[in-house]
């Protein structure tokens, strides 16, 4: 029984630095890699970073409800392939998405089990200092994250998890834990153990 994860955050907050270290941990995830219409930032690869695409593309693929969830960010527009990740979920593999709260919000309003994950930096100073850090965005963009940033920061409540990235090895600690701790609920282990659960109460309830 797999799980599915939403992982949201403001910009600059780590997320995608935790979660590329949370793969070299934990096995059997994966990270789902989003379309997008935004250009390649340096470095990035197409089909492995995100699926970049056209808007006129991304248009045709909602107007045929390929998209599990869907939003716009900072006039860019991102959604999750629905046929990937059922396939994915169906192998048996836990699936990480990416995602900003308003995709989340869809995700769990159509997936109740889906756990969501929620980081937070550590103050709105070093969130700026991290983004300035980046050296990719001019001082325009910056300031639209960072106002961005205060809108993401007010759904924290919808998590069922809180990391706060202050520490990157403590939160990359945190984020191995929650994984952990899912794949041990009883319902996800029973699925996982069924032959060992049907052989020891087997005797009992056949008699």
């Amino acid at each position: 029984m797999s799980t599915l994860f939403t992982i949201s955050a403001p910009s600059g907050a780590g997320k995608t630095s935790l979660v590329k270290q949370l793969l070299k941990y934990i096995d059997n995830i994966k990270v789902s890699v989003s379309h997008t219409t935004r250009k390649p930032r340096s470095g990035e690869i197409d089909g492995i970073n995100y699926n970049f695409i056209t808007k006129a593309n991304f248009s045709q693929m909602l107007e045929n409800n390929l998209f599990l969830e869907h939003a716009k960010v900072f006039d860019n527009y991102y959604g999750t392939s629905q046929e990937w990740l059922t396939e994915q979920l169906n192998l048996g593999i836990d699936i990480i998405l990416e995602i900003d709260w308003q995709g989340a919000q869809q995700v769990k309003r159509l997936n109740p089990a889906t756990v969501s994950i929620f980081i937070l930096p550590p103050s709105l100073i070093i969130l700026e200092e991290r983004l300035r850090g980046r050296g990719t965005d001019s001082d325009d963009i910056i300031e639209k994250r960072l106002q961005g940033a205060i809108e993401e920061l007010s759904h924290y409540t919808e998590g069922d998890y809180l990391v706060v990235n202050d520490n990157f090895e403590t939160a990359m600690q945190d984020l191995q834990t929650i994984v952990k701790n899912q794949r041990l609920r009883q319902s996800v282990q029973a699925v996982k153990f069924n032959g060992i659960l049907t052989e020891l109460l087997g005797k009992y309830s056949n008699s």
